[in-house]
């Protein structure tokens, strides 16, 4: 190299990066072919890590601090550069700030409903979605398994990466569990939880911490949704008699306030003949005991005759039969015997 190509050559002295977007999780210091000097600056904010990789092999890290490059702080280059024979020339290294920052809010889901074997329903198809936080805490981890040398990477990135992880990890979690969809839906912080501690070893292993992690929702699909809701309803109900029964007595009131009586307020909610039947079985009992059965055939005896007309004055004292209803069907009665 000549003495003009040494003076023109450009020399790095501060080292720094300022997340102007908070989508990235790495980026790579610019070098354009620039040199860092010895004993240059190295800035690592809050929130930060740098890694110094040399000819592809991770030379050492730094954690947030002001640094001077030299053989005491980067003792692996030493080596590299024959530091140690005070060979103080500039060096090239590339350069990667990783941020360390609570990535939040981050989105996951089910694309598609996942099968699973439920103890209530047998076979259900479900859905669930939520939010979870992470952020990296190993930046040598993150740097060999996921980001590599590119020049920049995000959020948006790993976040199919991270999707998947998640889905599968709760196929898993609910096909072991053995809990029922209710309770997983009626339960989700407790699943929550439980997904956590499932997913934290697969985040690790990428050099990331998950903060958090939230299922806010655990559905069915739509059209399964409407079969477990009949069957709720089924069981809100009851005692179908009794819930007949009270619907029945409901309606009175409202069948008596229309046009035609009852019969126009069961042909208006088109059930006319339905709330008819059941009017009919709701009221059997008390229909019965109000009015005496008709005999089969006249009595054939003046004992018989005495036995209906006892029957008959009973009813009268209970208020049932007015007494010239009871007079009337005595005089008939007695008419019969002459």
């Amino acid at each position: 190299m000549s003495l003009m190509d040494f003076i023109k050559k450009q020399f790095i002295d501060v080292i720094h990066w300022t997340e102007d977007d908070d989508s990235v999780l790495v980026a790579r210091y610019p070098m354009q072919d620039m040199e860092i000097q010895y004993g240059a600056s190295l800035t690592v904010r809050e929130s930060q890590a740098a890694l110094f990789v040399n000819e592809g092999r991770i030379a050492d890290l730094f954690a947030p601090g002001m640094y001077k490059l030299s053989t005491q702080t980067l003792p692996v280059l030493t080596y590299l550069q024959n530091w140690d024979k005070l060979f103080q020339s500039p060096f090239k290294s590339d350069v990667y700030f990783f941020s360390t920052r609570l990535k939040l809010e981050r989105k996951w889901g089910t694309p598609q409903p996942i099968t699973i074997r439920d103890k209530d329903f047998g076979m259900v198809r479900m859905r669930a979605f939520g939010i979870y936080s992470y952020r990296i805490v190993d930046a040598r981890a993150f740097h060999t398994e996921v980001s590599g040398t590119r020049e920049r990477y995000t959020v948006d990135d790993l976040d199919g990466q991270l999707r998947g992880t998640v889905i599968g990890a709760m196929t898993d979690l609910f096909g072991e569990s053995g809990v029922p969809f209710i309770d997983m839906a009626a339960n989700q912080s407790e699943l929550s939880t439980a997904m956590k501690a499932k997913l934290e070893p697969a985040f690790a292993r990428f050099g990331l911490a998950l903060d958090s992690f939230v299922v806010e929702n655990v559905s069915l699909p739509e059209e399964l949704q409407k079969i477990l809701d009949q069957r709720i309803g089924m069981g809100m109900v009851g005692d179908l008699n009794k819930y007949t029964q009270y619907q029945v007595a409901n309606s009175i009131p409202i069948a008596a306030g229309n046009e035609g009586g009852l019969a126009g307020a069961g042909a208006a909610m088109g059930a006319g003949l339905t709330m008819g039947q059941a009017m009919a079985n709701a009221f059997s009992q008390s229909t019965q005991a109000a009015q005496p059965a008709a005999p089969a055939a006249a009595p054939q005896s003046s004992e018989d005759v005495v036995a209906l007309l006892e029957k008959l004055h009973g009813l009268m004292e209970k208020g049932i039969l007015s007494a010239e209803e009871f007079a009337a069907k005595k005089a008939e009665l007695l008419k019969k015997l002459s």
